[in-house]
């Protein structure tokens, strides 16, 4: 592209800037795309933990929505928290009324820290979401909750849970494999049309993981538009995500499981 890509955000936001539109934001301009926000829900967030969580009105996301495209150009989505039915059927809504070629769906229901983000009744929107998305980019836990069952143990059980998730009417996964501690490398599995890809890194020994997923899919996001295909689009996000991980301890950003280094790339020249 001669310009660069407007990518939006639709998502919660996150006050110590690792996760959330903050970190969604952060990864658009880190990766060359102009960012766009809508935000869902407001919560009370830090490195330590959620302590609460304010929904915005779903009409008033339909109006943040509505207004921004009524003026500027989207050429990717990506979607975060939605915490509520209400505001996952708004955001099909409003997909469905103005398609996008790129949008990546972050099922989120659960904080790094352990804190539910999703109500357990909008579990079943979430679903509804799938196939309006280009690519759904699940962690183990949100996969199996997603198809209710048990947390994928090996690389056979994630190929089934990510062709599970297709049968679902994803039209791609990229199933995240991080979940999986102590198997000595961090293997994420992209299944869509044109078969299957694992996409493989050297497991990074940090406690500052705050926003991994957020990043990883805003990275998709990013990142697609300026790619051929979601192949090279995944392997490139990852190995930025991979580096981002790699200078995580540099920060010093609170006491608990900190942000990834989102300019990483471009702090150090």
């Amino acid at each position: 592209m001669t310009r660069p890509p407007v990518a939006l955000t639709i998502a919660g936001s996150d006050p110590s800037g690792g996760a959330g539109v903050q970190a969604d934001l952060k990864t658009f301009s880190a990766l060359g795309a102009y960012g766009t926000s809508v935000l869902t829900a407001l919560t009370a967030q830090s490195t330590t933990g959620v302590t609460g969580v304010h929904v915005v009105p779903t009409a008033f996301v339909t109006e943040q929505l509505e207004t921004l495209v009524a003026d500027v150009r989207v050429d990717a989505v990506k979607i975060g928290m939605l915490a509520t039915t209400g505001l996952a059927g708004a955001v099909a809504d409003f997909l469905r009324a103005h398609p996008c070629p790129v949008v990546v769906l972050d099922p989120v229901m659960v904080a790094t820290s352990g804190d539910r983000l999703l109500a357990d009744d909008a579990v079943e929107a979430l679903r509804a979401l799938l196939p309006l998305a280009s690519v759904v980019t699940p962690n183990l836990p949100e996969a199996a909750g997603l198809l209710g069952v048990a947390e994928a143990a090996d690389e056979a059980e994630m190929l089934d849970h990510a062709q599970a998730l297709q049968a679902l009417g994803a039209q791609r996964v990229l199933l995240k494999g991080g979940h999986r501690a102590g198997s000595g490398s961090a293997s994420d599995v992209l299944a869509g049309p044109d078969g299957v890809t694992w996409l493989r890194a050297p497991w990074v020994e940090t406690t500052n993981t705050h926003g991994t997923g957020c990043s990883l899919s805003s990275a998709l996001a990013a990142l697609r538009p300026q790619r051929e295909t979601w192949v090279d689009t995944a392997r490139d996000a990852k190995d930025w995500l991979t580096g981002a991980l790699a200078a995580a301890d540099t920060l010093e950003v609170g006491r608990g499981h900190g942000p990834v280094h989102h300019f990483h790339r471009l702090w150090d020249r």
